[in-house]
């Protein structure tokens, strides 16, 4: 059995729209996209994405993607990126890549790594480490933006009020988020999209373009800050929306 939303849409060739949220935020974070993108007529799956570590977020969101008939447009915004280039590699039936405010690594490169690239990001100095017990024993760490830098690192231009209620729902994310590397890099075989962000404070916008002149990607640039889902969803939802008419043309 699908778990896909109203399939009767595909009938008439829209493609399924999966998204893959990041590291500090949720499924949430796409409500704004999420709505225009339904009044399009496109069937929308936020997936959960558990932000556990590359590998283990790849293997979740690659069984949904799994389970879905017909085909697939996804988009990912920051840390879903890596899990999106990993877990859409070799999946038949997704056919455009959009990449938001995010990164579409190389085999063997992590989000550590790629923010070395470029200077611009304040998320180093901006995090906050907690212990908490890891699977099979031991210890592991956690990682969350404190809350009183988050409206401005994350969320500069997004009202007051929506930024500080974000910052105090915040899904962390495993230092193994940060470290782990790809080991598939889907965007070698799929057609991708990359909207900039070229007032990001999470992810450099220098780095942003590199990577996506590097995946041959088209690119839209746009002046908003690292959650632009929730700043501009209709933009967002407008280059989804490219990406998905390139595949049904």
């Amino acid at each position: 059995m699908s778990i896909a939303p109203d399939m009767s849409a595909q009938g008439a060739g829209m493609p399924t729209v999966v998204l893959v949220h990041g590291a500090f935020a949720g499924s949430s974070s796409w409500n704004g996209v999420i709505a225009d993108l339904k009044r399009r007529g496109y069937p929308v799956i936020a997936v959960a994405n558990p932000l556990r570590g590359v590998q283990k977020d790849a293997a979740y969101v690659r069984a949904l993607l799994d389970s879905l008939p017909g085909p697939v447009v996804m988009a990912a915004h920051s840390y879903g990126g890596l899990v999106m280039t990993e877990a859409a590699d070799g999946a038949a039936n997704v056919k455009a890549l959009v990449y938001v405010a995010s990164v579409s690594p190389e085999v063997g490169e992590s989000v550590i790594g790629l923010l070395g690239k470029y200077p611009g990001s304040q998320l180093a100095t901006s995090i906050a480490m907690v212990e908490i017990p890891a699977d099979g024993g031991g210890t592991t760490m956690d990682q969350y933006i404190l809350q009183d830098k988050f409206p401005e690192v994350f969320a500069a231009d997004v009202d007051r009020g929506t930024a500080e209620i974000m910052a105090a729902t915040q899904r962390p994310a495993s230092a193994s988020a940060q470290e782990e590397s790809v080991t598939r890099a889907a965007w070698k075989t799929i057609p991708s999209w990359t909207m900039v962000t070229t007032e990001d404070q999470g992810i450099p916008p220098d780095l942003q373009r590199f990577l996506a002149d590097r995946a041959g990607s088209t690119t839209v640039e746009i002046a908003a800050s690292h959650a632009v889902a929730v700043s501009r969803p209709g933009a967002v939802a407008d280059l989804i929306d490219s990406a998905a008419r390139a595949t049904m043309s």
